[in-house]
């Protein structure tokens, strides 16, 4: 396979599951973790390594070492590879998704910001998600009449706190995630509920026009719901591994233990809570985003920008979906191509740093 984003949480845990059924790795890219990097290609021996940044190709111990967006386009378009794992972080994912669809490879898809911004665009038959989320609702889909498809949350770092202190919310506040171990990126997502967003998004694309919700489940050890037309809700339960969904993603007919079972009776009680929209204020737009997901372009773009921003300390917490919403709220051209998505998402950006919306 080729895996794109090695040294994340999701890359690491494929490289764990591929090791435990024995698939060769042809391609490794990664970001910045060098030392991470170096002990993959000494276990894996993949033919060719892609970094992000120039100046770290000397530090990579391997003979085939490039760098940057087209290199990656070009070690997917070189490989023989049947499967390409895409878990980069942000948009800057959506090319290599784009360019491995076209070679005609098998696509499992980690970067939520594919399908988010350029959803319209993608044949999704081709994509299997890697997320526990789209993984539970494609493990209990059956061949009998819908009514909803829920996803759960785990509502973040800061679903406990006194919603007056959110704005006063640090970027060290943000990364204290209940539940999971995630990038930066994605847990100031989970903490402003954008990821879970965009998750009803992608499983807007994924599986088509219908019902979508998301509820906060506390110990996220359900994932998915569906509710039936007949009256019957069937649930998914796993412990908080990815490598289930990345097991299923590698060979979808896997038939041995990935992880241990739930005890239901250790558990003991579940939790379960509406997703609020004065924490998690980008709430306010689902309805109207999920009846027009063509704009999940401008969400991501808006949200990209906000959270550099905040990163950067020029705006607060709540001001990253406040950013997000006035975005959306303007009156912006819709892509009719694959072109004109990436000429609104640099559109979007502009405007997002002129602070002009």
């Amino acid at each position: 396979m080729v895996l794109l984003g090695s040294t994340g949480s999701i890359g690491v845990n494929t490289l764990e599951v591929a090791k435990k059924f024995d698939i060769k790795v042809e391609v490794l890219v990664a970001g910045k973790n060098i030392t991470l990097l170096n002990e993959q290609i000494k276990t894996h021996m993949p033919k060719v390594v892609v970094v992000a940044d120039e100046a770290d190709i000397s530090k990579v111990q391997h003979s085939k070492v490039y760098a940057g967006e087209q290199n990656i386009l070009k070690a997917i378009e070189d490989s023989s590879s049947d499967l390409v794992v895409n878990a980069l972080v942000g948009f800057l994912g959506l090319r290599p998704t784009l360019t491995s669809l076209a070679c005609g490879k098998r696509l499992a898809l980690a970067n939520k910001e594919s399908l988010v911004a350029c959803g319209n665009f993608i044949d999704t038959s081709k994509i299997q998600p890697i997320d526990s989320e789209h993984f539970g609702l494609w493990y209990l889909l059956q061949e009998r009449p819908i009514s909803k498809m829920i996803i759960t949350a785990s509502g973040g770092a800061f679903r406990d706190w006194d919603i007056n202190k959110l704005k006063n919310a640090t970027l060290a506040d943000t990364q204290k995630h209940p539940n999971w171990s995630m990038g930066q990126k994605i847990t100031i997502d989970s903490a402003t509920m954008v990821n879970k967003m965009f998750e009803l998004l992608e499983a807007r694309w994924l599986f088509g026009e219908g019902d979508y919700d998301a509820i906060i489940e506390t110990k996220s050890l359900i994932h998915a719901l569906i509710d039936f037309k007949d009256g019957s809700t069937t649930a998914h339960f796993a412990h908080a591994s990815m490598q289930l969904p990345i097991a299923y993603a590698l060979d979808e007919k896997m038939d041995e233990n990935i992880l241990g079972h739930v005890d239901l009776l250790e558990v003991g009680s579940l939790e379960f809570r509406k997703i609020d929209k004065n924490r998690y204020p980008i709430w306010q737009i689902k309805e109207d985003l999920l009846k027009n997901p063509i704009k999940g372009v401008v969400i991501n773009a808006a949200n990209e920008v906000a959270i550099e921003r905040f990163i950067n300390k020029e705006i607060g917490f709540m001001d990253i979906s406040k950013t997000i919403i006035e975005a959306y709220e303007q009156d912006f051209h819709m892509p009719k191509s694959v072109d004109e998505v990436f000429a609104l998402d640099e559109e979007v950006r502009k405007k997002a740093f002129s602070d002009k919306m």
